[in-house]
Order: structure tokens, then sequence, then C-alpha cells
């Protein structure tokens, strides 16, 4: 079973049925799924065209004896529309300022200073945590059509923040901002059409708002669309357009992307047959602390197919994956023979990894 969770709000993950999970050919250990990662709240972009004026320089005064003729003053600029100084201020931490900025702007009916009250109010920045007043603002600039905003208060029922549970609702606002073109309202609402609880299951359906997501650069939905892709789920099975996936979003830095796309490279599946760069991806994933591939990694250590033979890192990374809940039998049987110094070594490795890396 592979776990896809939904941005943006505490629910469970959406569990897609599959085969055999990816594997390192040379060493088939039990599969768990991938760990879930860590839910990120939705930051709204606002992008309304506020821009300071600048300020004229004063014509310079003319010298006795010179021309006249005054010299021509230059025209003021005209506003940079890319110029926002709410969203500005939001980005450096003024909470404060981008609140009382987007007030401002939210009077004169500006959807986009609307949005950013919403996430304010919704986060406590700037002000107190209020679900209320963030639903009232969302709503407002959702009906504004704003699709950051329809996306914002479709979590909000979801989760039931600022009232109670409408899942309804929370469908119709992600199917308006999909059809907008949010990439996060699309990918979540591909995963209600896998799941088949709130919606009826339509796995063609689900596909289609995946690759309109993935097409706009998500990296969550480039990572499902690839399962679909690798399983043949609402898709004709393609390995090629699966590993093309995987690779953007290991770019875009996902990490379940980045442990599939290696495993892909090392088995040579739908890509080319390319050892060193899979095992650099291991590493690189091990590093962001997925259990599944300091397991691998561990594996291509301790057996030397891939890399030369390194137990005592071998040791460090199956210690801290079994540490996470990915055990392995066959590595403990692997790394027995470990003469008592380097096993020492291995052990306090991963003592000195877990305690840095503990939350």
């Amino acid at each position: 079973m592979k776990c896809l969770r939904p941005i943006g709000v505490a629910l469970g993950c959406m569990m897609l049925a599959s085969g055999a999970a990816a594997q390192l050919s040379i060493t088939p250990p039990a599969q768990t799924p991938p760990p879930a990662k860590k839910e990120e709240k939705p930051k709204p972009k606002v992008h309304s065209p506020v821009a300071k004026k600048p300020t004229p320089k004063p014509a310079a005064t003319p010298k006795p004896g010179a021309s006249a003729t005054p010299a021509p003053t230059p025209s003021p600029t005209p506003d940079d529309p890319n110029v926002d100084l709410v969203y500005g201020a939001y980005q450096r931490g003024m909470y404060k300022t981008a609140f009382d900025l987007a007030t401002v702007r939210a009077q004169n009916n500006d959807a986009k200073a609307m949005t950013m009250l919403g996430e304010l109010y919704a986060n406590g920045l700037g002000v107190k945590r209020d679900y209320a007043k963030a639903d009232d603002w969302y709503k407002r600039a959702s009906d504004a059509g704003d699709r950051e905003a329809m996306f914002a208060l479709a979590m909000m029922k979801i989760a039931g923040r600022g009232g109670t549970v409408d899942k309804d609702a929370a469908v119709k606002l992600l199917a308006s901002a999909a059809k907008l073109g949010e990439p996060k309202a699309a990918y979540n609402l591909a995963l209600l059409y896998l799941d088949g609880q709130t919606l009826p299951q339509d796995l063609k359906r689900s596909a289609e708002l995946l690759r309109m997501a993935a097409d706009a650069g998500s990296p969550e939905a480039q990572y499902a669309l690839a399962t679909f892709y690798k399983e043949g789920t609402g898709v004709p099975k393609d390995l090629e357009k699966a590993a093309r996936l995987l690779q953007a979003a290991s770019l875009a830095d996902n990490v379940d992307a980045e442990v599939e796309y290696a495993i892909a490279l090392y088995n040579g599946s739908g890509t080319p047959r390319n050892v060193p760069a899979a095992i650099a991806l291991l590493r690189k994933a091990a590093r962001q602390n997925s259990p599944i591939a300091q397991n691998r990694l561990a594996h291509v250590l301790a057996t030397g197919a891939g890399a030369p033979v390194d137990k005592v890192e071998a040791l460090k990374w199956h210690t801290v994956a079994k540490t996470a809940g990915k055990g392995d039998p066959e590595l403990d049987d692997i790394l027995a023979d470990m003469t008592p110094e380097d096993r020492a070594k291995g052990e306090a490795a991963a003592r000195k990894w877990i305690g840095n890396n503990v939350k």
C-alpha cells in the first residue's frame, strides 16, 4: 500500500493498493509504506498590484549665465504591478504590517488582501488566531473568485475549523479552485476520488486531476501520478512516464520520490540504469530521514553492491532505520560478523545521528 497524504489539512493518508513495493533487486526486504510527510499549512500567495511610487528628484537650479531653457523633468515611473507590499511584509515575517496593509486593501474589495487576512487569522500571525474570522475572510475572497481562498476555505471545512465539518461544501470549493488552476486543490480533490469515501471512487478522474496538478509543478502530484503510471491505476501502465515524473518530483526535494527514483535508477526501471546516481539519491533521502532510503543504503553498504563495503556505515543506517520502525532481519544476519570495535563505531554513529535529529 502506498500512502498519499493530502496537502493543507490533518487527515490520514489515502491508501493506494499496489503490488510489491519498489525495491533494490539485490535485496528484497519486507516493505512498509513510506513515512508520512509532515504536513504544512498552505500559505496563499498574494500577488495584488500594490507598488511604491518613486519620489521625483527636484529639478536642478540653473547656474547664473546658463541657458534659460529649463531641462525637461522626467515623467514619474509607472507603478510596478509586480510589487506587493502586503505579501512582501508577510514573506519577511512582518505579520502585523501585512495585516494592517491588507485590512486597508480589503476595504476596497481586494480579493487577494482578503485571502491574506484569512491566512493571518487562521494561523495566528500578527493577530490572535480566530478561525471564525478566517472563515469569513476566506469566504469573501472566495466569493470574489480567488482560487487560493477557495482552497483554504475547503481545507477549513474538511477539518471543521471555524464551524462544523462540511465535506460537501469542501468538495465544491476544491472543484471550483481546481477549475481555476489551483494545483493544491486539484491534488486534494484527486485524493478524494481515489479514496472513494467522500466521493465515489473514480480512478480515471483522479488521474486527470493529478495530471493537472503535476503539470502545474506540484511535487506531491508528480509523485502520486508516477505511482499511478507505475501500477497502471486510472492510466495505462507506463514505467517511462513514471520515471520522468519521479525525477521531476525528486528535483523538487520530494523525499518519497527521491527514494522511488533512486530505486528505478538502480534497477533500470523505466530509465537507463545508473547505480552511482541511485546511491547518491539514496544518501540524500537517508539524510532527510527516510527509513526506506536508510534501509536500502544500509543494504548497498553492507553487501558492496554498487558501492565499497562499509559495514560501520551500514550498521549506522540500519540502526537508524530500525529505530524508525524499519527493522530488517536480513541485515542483522549480514552484519552479525562485525568486530566489536566496528560495531561500537557503527552504534556510536547511529546514536549521534538520532540524537542530532530528534524533533
